[in-house]
């Protein structure tokens, strides 16, 4: 029996102990090739020298210093460099030790930032379908994942859901990628004017969707559409890049393929690429500065913000996705992670969408490729998936609900940025391999 509260219960995980590379190590040698970086999280891999080291001499020369009374060299550093490699509206980092922590904090800036401003009836958040901000109640009732919202959905405060960019299941016959786009992002509109269009606070969208709906990129105009509504009527744009951001989609922010720019960005996950728990919201000037002259105060802390060694090891990662030119290899090899799925399953009878950007990539399952239709959720083809991978020593992410938090099946892929094509030939062919055994036993 084990003392910890595992996040399911009847299951006995291995034990890990150690990991190199691409691979992680349980407590019997076994080795796992990490084709999902955990939760798209490990991007340099396990067990880099290089981070380690910076993480070592920063516990031997500050372990905490609590941010009310004073700042710290490397929550400094990390913050210029974040800052330097953000567009030129950007001047502030906020530090907290997460991805749900991250949207939290962005959804209470934009309620003061307008407060600061003098319009206090700014309220209102609008957020999309099948989208996930996090698991806090301030996120959760955010995102629009009906399955992990239900239960708690008497804790919730009220948001508005609009419908998701998500061609493959949204987009009508005939209706081209930009009609498309162009159709959904005017669901905005419609909802700030059904609101009250001067009571609208803010929008939160992940750039490229990630675990909820399997890696749903944007279509191309999508998010300038969306841009030019949120100027309109006074509503800041939140980018949720908590998965998505940081080198994932082979530019060190994904909205940077979009040609907008936000107001806030959020990010975690690969800020401290699992080699310790970190995130941060960064925000314009003009978000920041209506702080600073108005109250001075922004009413909201965490204990671990700016904690010095967890920045220490953020900023040696950060460095070196740039220093190794690892930006360039996501492109290039997640370019050949999506050509070597096309190629072996492209064309299963069982495989509906093959999609993603850079080593961010998902894979959706279908009982009827003509029709779409999903298996039956009875079924859970998406665990199953999972559980056939790993006991073939490979982590990936599979999750069900794609569609409507109840129905469909992805498996998404999110290898580290040191991914090679050889380590992609065997992430393949061992996805390939659990989705035909799953399929051929459940069919």
């Amino acid at each position: 029996m084990t003392n910890v509260f595992h996040r399911y219960p009847h299951a006995k995980p291995p034990v890990a102990t150690g990991g190199h590379g691409m691979y992680l190590v349980d407590a019997d040698g076994k080795e796992y090739i990490d084709a999902s970086g955990g939760a798209a999280v490990s991007c340099l891999g396990h067990n880099d020298p290089e981070i380690i080291q910076a993480i070592q001499d920063q516990a031997a020369k500050l372990s905490f210093a609590h941010t009310g009374f004073l700042t710290s060299e490397p929550a400094e550093e990390l913050a210029d460099f974040l800052i330097e490699h953000a567009p030129a509206e950007f001047g502030k980092v906020f530090y907290v030790s997460g991805g749900s922590e991250a949207v939290e904090s962005a959804l209470k800036l934009a309620r003061q930032y307008h407060l600061e401003n003098g319009e206090p009836q700014r309220r209102h958040i609008i957020s999309r379908k099948q989208s996930f901000h996090g698991n806090t109640l301030g996120v959760l009732a955010a995102g629009g994942n009906e399955w992990r919202r239900k239960q708690f959905e008497p804790l919730l405060i009220e948001v508005s859901h609009i419908s998701p960019c998500f061609a493959y299941r949204g987009q009508e016959e005939g209706e081209s990628e930009q009609e498309y786009g162009l159709r959904v992002a005017d669901e905005l509109e419609a909802e700030i004017l059904r609101l009250g269009k001067d009571t609208v606070a803010a929008f939160v969208a992940e750039t490229v969707v990630g675990a909820t709906a399997g890696v749903v990129p944007p279509v191309p105009g999508y998010f300038k559409r969306v841009r030019n509504i949120c100027d309109e009527y006074g509503v800041l744009l939140i980018l949720d890049e908590v998965m998505c951001g940081l080198g994932r989609t082979g530019s060190f922010f994904a909205f940077e393929q979009e040609g907008i720019v936000p107001d806030m960005i959020t990010v975690a996950k690969g800020l401290g690429g699992g080699y310790q728990p970190i995130g941060a919201l960064l925000c314009t000037n003009k978000i920041y500065n209506a702080i600073y002259d108005g109250s001075g105060f922004f009413q909201h802390s965490h204990t671990y913000m700016g904690h010095p060694v967890a920045c220490a090891a953020s900023l040696a990662v950060m460095k070196a996705i740039v220093k190794r030119d690892l930006l360039k290899n996501v492109r290039e090899v997640g370019d050949y992670l999506q050509e070597q799925l096309e190629a072996t399953l492209g064309q299963h009878p069982h495989v509906g969408d093959i999609r993603g950007r850079g080593l961010f990539r998902g894979v959706e399952l279908v009982q009827n490729r003509e029709t779409k239709e999903p298996f039956d959720p009875t079924l859970k083809i998406n665990t199953k998936i999972k559980k056939a991978a790993f006991e073939n020593g490979m982590i990936c992410y599979p999750m069900g609900g794609t569609i409507d938090g109840e129905n469909g099946d992805h498996v998404l892929l999110a290898p580290p940025f040191i991914a090679t094509k050889s380590d992609i030939d065997l992430i393949v062919d061992k996805l390939s391999h659990a989705i035909q055994t799953v399929i051929h036993l459940n069919l």
